[in-house]
Parts: C-alpha cells; structure tokens; sequence
C-alpha cells in the first residue's frame, strides 16, 4: 500500500502506474485554487523523476497539468465549453467551486451574477465538450451541488440525487466531494465513485497554530454539534482527541405552519469554564452558530471557536463583528474550497484554512490508483499534531 503523509514539503511516496496522463481542468470559478493544486504536483513528480522514484514516463514530469479551457456565452446569455488542448486517453480532474458568487456574465444590456445552477450547467458543458476523449473523468466539487435538497420531505424535488445521477450518466468516474450535508445521498449512485473528505485534521492544526493555550484533554476541551443532524462531526473529533461532546437539538411546534423553533436544548456534560469547538458543514447566515454561543455563553463556557467547512455568509459579517466585539466567540475558521469573501481576511477573528494541498494529495493519489484510506481517515496525523503541539514542537 503507498503510505502518504500530507505534512511534508517533499513528494508523497507513490511508485504504482498512473492511470493515464494527468489532466487539471479548473473552472474559472476554481481557477486560483487549481492553480495551487497544479503546483504542488509538478513540484512532486519533478521530484520523483529527479530521485528515479518512478520513471520518467511521457508526460509524467510536466511543466503544467492545467489544460485550456473556456466558457463563453452568446449575447442571448446561453454557453459553450470548448477545450483548447488534446485530452485524449487522460486522467481529468475537473475542479468546480459551485458557490462562487463573485463571477458574472453578461445577457444582452444586463450584468447577471452566476448562480449555483449556472456553475453546474458550465460543468456539465466541460464534461460534454470531454465526451469520450478522456480515459476517466472524475468532478471534485468541494460543495456537492443541492446538498441541502439532499431529501425529500412531501411533494417536492430531490435536487442533489438528480445533479449525482446526471453525472454518472454523462460518463464521470469519481464525484470527490468535502463534507457532504448528509454523505448517505451517495445511496442515489451506488454503484459508482463517490468520495466525502473531511477537513478536520486542517481545523485542528490552524487552532492550535493560533491558539498557543490550548488545553486537549476532557477537562478543558469539549467538541460540540450546532444540531442533530451534524452531530458525526463532533463525535468523530470527540473520539480521536479523547474529550467530551455536546449537541443543541431544535425543539419545534409541529403544530404550526413551518414547524418554528420554539427553543434549543442542549444535551451534554457541563461546558463551564471549557473552551468549545463548534463544528458545522456551512455557516450562511450565521444565525444558527451566534445563537449556539450565546446559550454556550449563558452556560458560562470559555472560549469558542466555530469551525465549517464551508462560510458563505449570505447575512453579511456586520452581525459577526458585532458578536466578535460583544465577546460571543474567539475564531472562525472555514476553508478556501469555496469562493471567500476578501473582507473576511481583515477580520481578527478569522482565520482560513489552506485545502490546495490536500486536494493535490487527493489527485495525486487516485491517478496512480492508489489507496486513499489515510486521507478519508486522518486520524494518524491528527494525533501527530496535537503531540507535537503538546511537545511545543513547530507545527
């Protein structure tokens, strides 16, 4: 089995035989990202060349894996995607950052910013452009498309079963994903690839690189779930640093229209005097997680730190740094596998957590098929951090 470890600058140990030559298609809703992630693997296998750890197969040592590609629109506002460079027999990694607000296009006089449903037609526009081209086609898609109409609940769409299956249907191999909403949409393609990564070892290391005080043992330390349905998060954390967890759960009246909150109760030990890492898949408006600090507050925790995987913050930050202010929290800690705010990089309370590399590993190590065990479960390097934290070694 190839051993992999992510903490170190030098290449990771792969010596099987990649399946095809490489080919990174960010979309430009990913493009700094990928190129990132581009980087990292022509600094590896320039490597593994330079070391004769594998053989310097045709196109295996390439100055850039990125392939040119282009989306562009009619004055009617309608698409195409067209690819630039030959593909042909390739292993293609397409990078898709759905959430990406900040880009827009144009529909005769008017200035339209791209919607989730317009990233999603521009990628299945890349993939048809691909046809049968490529040897694999596999999607890395961070925020997994309608992840939150992930279930049906009366007569309504179940969008994220639809986007998977069209997918798989116009031929991709792998759909690689982070922090899925509920993982168990994956039941919708069974018989096909689908990988959920966790970023919780990314979480840990960035807190205890800012965080030269913390304490993680169960009398100080404590991992808690905003709610039930994200309760997995915290026990996982729970378990591998060997401390307590806690969850809010929404009491509802079922009897009125639209089931409104009537209050959280909080199932757990005693958070008092403990500091609290808070663990979620999104933060958008932020109502939910300043609501979960002020009843940690009330039950007089120490310090908080909300860590998602995703932040869009659709209400804006002004309700974050008035929280900051009021002493509510400590940190914010999100990942840049989605589209950040660039105000977010000039809060104090924030800090951002750098995924290119991992992603990198990701690709790295299904190209050469190997095992990707280690990655979905970092468990190993968790532990490896906090002890070299406990050991005030550099991290």
């Amino acid at each position: 089995m190839n051993h992999i470890s992510s903490d170190t600058q030098t290449a990771p140990v792969l010596t099987s035989t990649p399946d095809g030559h490489l080919s990174i298609v960010p979309m430009e809703n990913m493009k700094e990202f990928g190129q990132k992630v581009n980087d990292y693997l022509v600094e590896w296998r320039r490597d593994r060349v330079l070391n004769s750890a594998i053989p310097n197969m045709d196109g295996y040592a390439s100055p850039s894996y990125i392939v040119n590609t282009a989306v562009p629109r009619f004055t009617s506002g309608e698409g195409k995607a067209v690819i630039n460079d030959s593909i042909r027999g390739n292993d293609i990694y397409i990078l898709c950052d759905v959430n990406n607000y900040s880009l827009t296009y144009r529909m005769g006089p008017y200035q339209n910013t791209m919607s989730p449903d317009d990233h999603f037609q521009d990628l299945k526009r890349i993939i048809a452009a691909i046809g049968h081209g490529g040897r694999r086609v596999n999607v890395i898609m961070p925020y997994l498309y309608e992840a939150r109409q992930q279930t049906r609940k009366g007569r309504e769409s179940l969008d994220c079963a639809n986007a998977l299956q069209e997918l798989v249907n116009m031929g991709v191999a792998n759909i690689i994903t982070f922090d899925a909403h509920d993982p168990r949409v994956e039941n919708s393609i069974p018989l096909d690839g689908f990988l959920n990564f966790m970023p919780t070892y990314q979480f840990i290391k960035n807190i205890l690189r800012n965080v030269p005080d913390m304490q993680v043992n169960a009398n100080n330390l404590m991992a808690i779930s905003p709610d039930e349905g994200g309760m997995r998060r915290a026990i996982y954390l729970a378990n591998v640093l060997g401390i307590d967890m806690g969850m809010f759960y929404k009491r509802r009246d079922y009897s009125a229209p639209g089931n409104p909150i009537v209050e959280y109760e909080f199932l757990g030990s005693s958070v008092e005097g403990k500091d609290m890492i808070v663990l979620d898949d999104l933060i958008s408006s932020g109502d939910t997680m300043l609501q979960i600090a002020r009843l940690l507050k009330e039950r007089k925790a120490r310090r908080i730190f909300f860590c998602a995987t995703f932040g869009i913050f659709t209400g804006g930050l002004e309700k974050f740094d008035k929280a900051y202010e009021e002493g509510l929290f400590d940190k914010i800690l999100t990942t840049n596998l989605i589209y950040q705010k660039p105000e977010l990089f000039d809060k104090p309370y924030y800090i951002s957590c750098e995924m290119s590399k991992f992603v990198a590993l990701i690709i790295d190590t299904l190209n050469h098929d190997g095992s990707v065990r280690n990655l979905l479960n970092p468990i190993d390097r968790i532990h490896a951090v906090v002890d070299k934290y406990k050991n005030h070694e550099p991290i």
